[in-house]
């Protein structure tokens, strides 16, 4: 028998100074099975940093063909892919023909080896944007989960302070 996602709750009070981005947002997160509570935090980090009308987080690992996040334009047009991860280059070219744009938050173990191994074929395409985030601070992001959680983030100048009501952290997030 499969396993069921698991759910959390999250109230977000956002703040991005340097894109004038500011919103109280209540969103459902369904963590897969496969999934580490890193990556669901990498997802909400991600959705912090490019925060749109119309940004939605997707099926994720349940659909191969969907990213973590898209932001769609009303009339359906895919305005922008947002991956989470280590993406193979071949998937990152298929979301640049399909989307305006494309973001990438890496993180993980053995980052730097895919960066090093993808970096020309990701970078010769014109319209991606990767980001780099710490191990270490993803870990302590990670620690502020809890399946309701209200956190409050602050992004400001490539670092993001966030918070819940006992702790915070501040993570800094580097363009490759």
């Amino acid at each position: 028998m499969a396993e069921n996602a698991t759910i959390y709750k999250l109230n977000l009070s956002l703040a991005d100074l340097d894109r004038q981005v500011y919103g109280d947002y209540n969103l459902t997160l369904a963590l897969h099975p496969s999934e580490t509570l890193e990556r669901l935090m990498v997802r909400v980090l991600a959705f912090c940093c490019r925060a749109e009308p119309n940004l939605v987080f997707t099926k994720g690992l349940s659909s191969t063909d969907e990213p973590a996040l898209w932001r769609k334009h009303d009339n359906g047009t895919l305005l922008e892919w947002i991956d989470v991860g280590q993406p193979t280059p071949e998937r990152v070219k298929k979301a640049s023909n399909q989307a305006q744009q494309v973001s990438i938050f890496s993180f993980g173990r053995g980052v730097e080896v895919w960066w090093k191994a993808n970096a020309a074929a990701i970078k010769a395409l014109p319209k991606v944007t990767t980001y780099y985030l710490a191990a270490e601070e993803i870990k302590a992001l990670a620690a502020l989960a809890d399946k309701t959680m209200k956190l409050t983030v602050t992004l400001t100048e490539g670092v993001a302070y966030v918070a819940n009501a006992q702790e915070s952290v501040t993570l800094t997030i580097l363009l490759q």
